[in-house]
């Protein structure tokens, strides 16, 4: 069996704040199911925030939610963009040692990563 992971933007993160069903079980497997893992970049989740108040507090509190720190080289990597919440998500989804294959992005507006180095997961209608 191979392990899942998978990144929130901005757009998942709003999302689930309005009870979509698609982000809704995707934290249920994070939680639940074993090799399934769901991240939340920092950057991205102080955009959401900025938009929805208490979207951070929410899903920090959820159990299957892992939130990625802002830590020096992703500074590094986020620092030389224009958005900071696209940039450290991007970042999150790139392979590392962890996760060979990197990560999708769950977004509920896919063409946005258009272009993009990362495989995407559409939460959409």
């Amino acid at each position: 069996m191979t392990d899942t992971h998978i990144v929130l933007d901005e757009t998942a993160m709003l999302a689930a704040g309005r009870g979509n069903v698609l982000v809704s079980r995707l934290i249920h497997r994070a939680h639940g199911e074993v090799g399934w893992f769901l991240y939340a970049p920092a950057c991205a989740l102080v955009e959401a925030d900025r938009v929805r108040p208490g979207t951070a507090e929410h899903l920090a509190a959820l159990p299957g939610v892992t939130i990625l720190d802002l830590d020096l080289p992703a500074a590094l990597a986020v620092a030389r963009e224009e958005t900071w919440a696209a940039a450290h998500t991007r970042y999150a989804a790139r392979p590392t040692a962890d996760r060979p294959e990197g990560a999708i992005v769950a977004t509920t507006e896919p063409k946005r990563w258009d272009g993009e180095p990362v495989r995407v997961l559409d939460l959409g209608p």
